[in-house]
């Protein structure tokens, strides 16, 4: 994670069109300057960023699945749950699924584990608009290969 960036997601694992659910990786660094406030001597994840995580993976499934002509806002965070810490160093897997796709919105179920365990849950609803320009559009493509989204699966028409 490049959480300075914003960069919370490092890989995607799985992007399932049809299902309309993403798999993504995302490891929590060891050491950032987050963690001098939140909080010192006892280093964790802040809940806000585990929502950012979900949001992210989200982001790239609507994105996917709009074959990267038109951009997810974040617009709704509910029900967000945080289950467990999640302390430096920890891999988490983030996953979502689209349950509601329309009149310019869309709204995922979204999740962090660790291992076996829920660590954080939350329903995401995002505003689905045409990209306000080019240089975003561009810069998702280029993110879009850090972490290995499977361009293959998008049409390109």
């Amino acid at each position: 994670m490049r959480i300075e960036k914003f960069q919370l997601i490092d890989r995607v694992v799985e992007f399932k069109r049809e299902d309309r659910t993403i798999r993504c990786e995302a490891t929590v660094p060891q050491e950032s300057s987050i963690f001098e406030g939140h909080f010192p001597g006892y280093p964790l994840m802040p809940g806000v960023l585990l929502v950012e995580a979900m949001a992210q993976t989200s982001g790239w499934m609507i994105i996917g699945r709009e074959d990267f002509k038109r951009m997810a806002f974040l617009v709704s965070v509910r029900d967000a749950k945080f289950r467990s810490f999640v302390p430096p160093g920890s891999k988490l897997i983030v996953s979502a699924k689209i349950s509601h796709d329309g009149s310019g919105f869309a709204v995922t179920q979204a999740q962090g584990e660790l291992g076996d365990r829920i660590v954080c849950d939350a329903t995401l609803t995002f505003r689905v608009t045409d990209f306000p320009n080019d240089e975003l559009r561009n810069a998702m493509l280029h993110f879009a290969t850090i972490v290995e989204f499977p361009m293959e699966l998008v049409a390109n028409d």
